[in-house]
């Protein structure tokens, strides 16, 4: 076995044993001196294409998930122990679209005052995080997502976040001008289903 197979063993180990996501320094700290771990990652990724776990991209890290099309056969129906609030999924949706924003920018967008407990919301749940401060009087903190968000919604980064219709197709989308308006920045026409699917089903549990 050459050394280049023994470390691409390595890097699948790894990314297996692993609870989560990886980011490529990190990997590349546990494999040999030298080893190029981008080129390591593309070759991995390209053995597991079409198989029933894929190694995916998410951000700026790695992990094994299971394949897209297999996700109606591995369902599984569990009790929602949690409801996501709509002021939660719009708020979620402003900040992803406008990120990084502040607290007063997002209720400008739904034209409602927004409680502090729809970020904590959020923000426990791993899906955004503060960023700064905004560079105004107050220097309100400014808010975007995570990781944790791409990888829950299963993108590899935001430029595949659904477009306005895709989010008036899925009841997502308020039809105020207001609130709107979260959409047109970066919104994209072919963003994946599985996104709106996922918020649908948040918002419905």
């Amino acid at each position: 076995m050459t050394d280049e197979a023994r470390t691409l063993r390595l890097l699948e180990a790894i990314l297996f044993a692993s609870a989560e996501p990886l980011d490529q320094e990190t990997l590349a700290a546990r494999l040999p001196a030298g080893a190029d771990a981008r080129a390591l990652l593309q070759t991995l990724r390209a053995e597991y294409a079409g198989r029933g776990v894929n190694l995916v991209e998410t951000g700026r890290a790695w992990a094994f998930r299971t394949a897209p099309d297999l996700a109606a056969d591995l369902r599984i129906e569990t009790t929602a122990t949690r409801r996501l609030s709509r002021a939660a999924v719009e708020t979620l949706a402003i900040i992803a679209y406008h990120q990084p924003v502040t607290r007063a920018e997002v209720e400008e967008v739904r034209g409602v005052a927004l409680s502090k407990g729809t970020l904590d919301i959020l923000f426990e749940a791993g899906w955004i995080r503060p960023k700064g401060r905004r560079r105004t009087p107050g220097r309100p903190v400014t808010w975007v997502t995570t990781e944790a968000f791409l990888d829950h919604f299963g993108l590899e980064s935001l430029d595949e976040l659904p477009g306005v219709e895709e989010l008036k197709a899925a009841g997502l989308l308020d039809t105020r001008p207001a609130v709107a308006a979260y959409s047109a920045r970066g919104a994209l026409d072919d963003a994946p289903d599985d996104l709106s699917d996922e918020l649908s089903l948040i918002e419905r549990d």
